[in-house]
């Protein structure tokens, strides 16, 4: 692995631990999420950060880890940059709850290696 592509997926594992945090500020609660706009433009930053991060890696690395959907990840990110006040807050919730931890948790296995 590339030093860069290192340097990328440890970031996105802090972004990743970001939104866990703010999760556990907000007591995990959709309905904090929806009325909250702190909450929720956290939110929103750090997918947009994660997805920024992901169009920085290499290819080489994106093909030898395929087993994350890179370009869905980055094509969020383009959701949050430019459609902002017309997300779907409950995509958004699905993303953080779900998809975040299991980014988190392939992408630390990949440091471990």
């Amino acid at each position: 692995m590339k030093h860069r592509d290192k340097l990328i997926i440890e970031k996105i594992v802090e972004y990743c631990d970001k939104i866990s945090v703010t999760l556990k500020r907000f007591d995990n609660s959709y309905e904090a999420f929806e009325t909250d706009d702190v909450f929720y433009s956290a939110s929103c930053m750090y997918v947009l950060q994660i997805g920024e991060l992901v169009s920085k890696l290499s290819d080489e690395f994106k093909k030898e880890y395929d087993k994350m959907p890179w370009q869905q990840i980055k094509d969020m990110r383009n959701i949050v940059a430019h459609a902002y006040g017309d997300l779907d807050r409950e995509t958004t919730w699905n993303t953080m709850v779900e998809s975040v931890p299991e980014l988190r948790e392939y992408c630390c296995n990949i440091l471990l290696n």
